[in-house]
């Protein structure tokens, strides 16, 4: 059994459709993130960075694993799916999960705060930050041309994509000349596990869409994160 502590974040939606996807079970712990619970001690016995998503595996001696990139190489090991065993495959997979980590998540995270939730519109913060994240969707783009999915075959590296690009309209970034990258978004958007996981937990507001009423809300919730330093400790 798997106990996932997790929020309704992009971060978060990565453990939960692989969860989803590799039918483990798993009992799930919804913090929240506004209320700072991330931060109390009994979550920093799991997670010493106060972040989520993190797991506990309690069929492993209730191992711990924090950092979404390292709990999904954890589950795609344990399970042996979502991940190839040969060497050359692994490494697709595992460039592609780190251009996610690396890039995708940090540059959409930035764009998100200074389009969505800074108090203060910084035009060329939002310049920068978007502008980077149209180029790595172009990267994305270019690569999908020619193959289903980045590494071969569907795998943990799609779904940690996969879970920040289709929020792209919360960024205030849109890919409507990126025909690759909308192909492979309605691929994995029609898995029944990558649906189910972007509604566990359940929210009021899925950031796939980008307005009305409960957008203005979690917005605004966001920004006095923001301005009090948790967001950037939280994953939002």
């Amino acid at each position: 059994m798997i106990d996932l502590y997790t929020a309704a974040t992009p971060n978060g939606h990565k453990i939960s459709i692989a969860l989803e996807e590799l039918a483990l079970p798993y009992t799930l712990h919804t913090l929240s993130l506004p209320d700072n619970e991330q931060k109390q001690p009994w979550f920093l016995a799991i997670n010493p960075n106060g972040r989520i998503p993190a797991i506990v595996d309690t069929d492993a001696d209730n191992f711990p694993v924090f950092e979404s990139g390292a709990i999904l190489i954890y589950l795609a090991e344990k399970t042996g799916r979502l991940m190839p065993g040969d060497a050359r495959g692994r490494s697709l997979v595992m460039q592609w999960l780190m251009f996610q980590m690396g890039g995708v998540g940090p540059m959409m995270g930035q764009a998100n705060v200074f389009y969505r939730y800074f108090p203060e519109k910084i035009q060329p913060a939002i310049d920068r930050y978007q502008g980077e994240t149209r180029r790595l969707f172009r990267v994305l783009d270019g690569r999908l041309k020619d193959h289903e999915f980045l590494a071969g075959d569907y795998s943990i590296a799609d779904i940690a994509n996969w879970a920040w690009v289709r929020t792209h309209r919360w960024s205030g970034v849109e890919i409507d000349d990126l025909p690759h990258l909308k192909r492979w978004l309605d691929t994995i958007g029609a898995r029944p596990a990558a649906r189910k996981g972007i509604i566990t937990p359940p929210s009021s507001l899925d950031l796939g869409t980008a307005g009305g009423d409960k957008a203005r809300e979690f917005a605004e919730q966001a920004r006095k994160m923001v301005e009090t330093g948790q967001s950037r400790q939280s994953g939002v």
